[in-house]
């Protein structure tokens, strides 16, 4: 039996086996196309209203106000009992969806469902406190498609369940609950890890995470790692025995990591190049929380629900998949970025500002299907793009931070956009005009990158013409 847990404790496989059918259960949720579908029909009998101007709001809250000092306890507490935490939260948020009802307990739904979001920070970061450097690879792939996949096939059997079998919304979230469930009894076979990003480093030789320890952060990337410090000042002095004991206390390691990402993050938004693709990655991943947020709800605005065919989770299936499609091919076509990167930007940025347009003008809920679609494949591409550019020009620590730090600007901008444009205490507007508003935000995205490209376009033009006019001089 001991030499049978030795084994499992040396093992890559088993941690990763157990994680990924964590992360596959977790999104295993048939019921997450049907949401507003559910809450505005006679299960709970709320108004499109109070869904989209009150209840939907609170998750965005929420996940802000969490998202940090979630980030910091899970890696004091080694990831594994914040797994445990979320998977107790997933509970508790779907029993709260199935027996209550009322405005105030969907906006306690939501505040259990931001903590959920923030918690998945562990998630992504597990996986390389477990596993040797040379795995980081493998795990990250297997980590990254488990959950990917459990969406894609959560949609598509919501949708045959819906369709084909007139399965209800609360038998969906039954079965939604199950699946949650299983994931809570999947964190419970977790080997328990030695250490940790910060407050568990056994030394300063220790590996550093891998890039995707940052997915879970804000959305979809959040921040990996700090580095120790290595000034020569510091190495010079030398701590005394006093000053190594201070700083093994947490309240000194959460200073030093705060000092460090601090100064990495400077050094991270010094170059130019770097700042407009983050300031890209920031505004457009903002616009796209929104949409997303709150796509169901125009959906349900164009074709009621309780009058009409629902389709929502083949047009989630079908936009994930062509997203993963499109972020593939990303890989396989040879552009020089430099030139053409900000272009691109504009143009697919003005593609999305077309597709959120269209829902807003169109009152055929098929073309708004397919605007959404679009959309979220223009998204996709684009943000792949991002990532690679930013993960080209910084080592594996630094692109992390940076990942995260982009996608929490992107949650304080989307905070600041349901404040003013769906919250009930700002302007409350309605579904239909808020996507106006997401399109002329996107509209402008594509405005600042295509004047920028025209800039770095016209500027290269006139260096290679002085560099060719000098060669001719000499």
């Amino acid at each position: 039996m001991d030499s049978w847990k030795e084994a499992i404790s040396h093992s890559w496989i088993y941690p990763t086996v157990i994680i990924c059918a964590n992360g596959f259960f977790t999104a295993m949720k048939p019921s997450d196309s049907f949401v507003t579908p559910y809450l505005t029909g006679p299960d709970k009998n709320l108004t499109i209203e109070e869904v989209t101007n009150q209840i939907l709001p609170v998750w965005t809250y929420s996940y802000l106000a969490l998202l940090f000092p979630v980030f910091l306890l899970t890696d004091y507490l080694r990831y594994k009992p914040v797994l445990l935490l979320q998977g107790i939260t997933l509970i508790v948020t779907w029993l709260l969806l199935l027996f209550t009802r009322g405005v105030l307990a969907m906006q306690v739904v939501e505040f259990f469902y931001g903590l959920v979001t923030a918690t998945e920070v562990a998630y992504y970061a597990y996986i390389y406190s477990v596993v040797s450097t040379d795995r980081y690879q493998r795990v990250t792939s297997y980590c990254r498609s488990s959950p990917l996949v459990a969406a894609t096939v959560a949609a598509v059997l919501g949708q045959l369940l819906v369709s084909l079998a007139d399965v209800s919304y609360f038998h969906l979230n039954t079965i939604s609950l199950a699946s949650v469930s299983l994931a809570f009894l999947c964190a419970f076979f977790l080997p328990m890890p030695q250490k940790s990003m910060f407050f568990h480093r056994k030394d300063a030789s220790q590996s550093l995470p891998g890039p995707d320890i940052v997915e879970a952060l804000a959305g979809s990337d959040r921040p990996s790692s700090c580095q120790e410090d290595t000034s020569p000042d510091s190495a010079g002095r030398g701590p005394t025995p006093q000053q190594q004991a201070g700083n093994a206390k947490p309240r000194n390691h959460m200073l030093r990591v705060l000092v460090q990402l601090s100064k990495d993050l400077r050094d991270c938004y010094s170059s130019r190049k770097l700042l407009y693709w983050s300031l890209w990655w920031a505004l457009a991943t903002a616009g796209f929380y929104q949409v997303v947020n709150y796509i169901q709800v125009l959906w349900d605005f164009r074709a009621p629900s309780h009058s009409s065919a629902v389709y929502n989770g083949a047009v989630e299936a079908l936009a994930t998949f062509l997203g993963s499609v499109t972020s593939m091919a990303v890989g396989y076509v040879k552009v020089n970025w430099d030139l053409s990167g900000e272009l691109t930007l504009g143009i697919f940025s003005a593609m999305d500002a077309g597709s959120l347009f269209l829902m807003y003008f169109t009152g055929n809920i098929w073309a708004c299907y397919a605007g959404y679609i679009a959309f979220k494949a223009c998204y996709m591409l684009l943000i792949t793009i991002a990532t690679f550019q930013i993960a080209v020009n910084l080592s594996m620590e630094r692109y992390a931070l940076m990942f995260g730090f982009n996608n929490f600007v992107a949650l304080v901008i989307q905070t600041i956009l349901t404040i003013i444009v769906v919250d009930s205490r700002g302007l409350g507007l309605d579904i239909r005009t808020q996507f106006l508003i997401y399109g002329s935000y996107f509209a402008v995205i594509a405005g600042i990158f295509l004047i920028r490209s025209t800039y770095t376009i016209i500027s290269i033009k006139r260096g290679n013409t002085s560099a060719a006019g000098e060669s001719t001089g000499h």
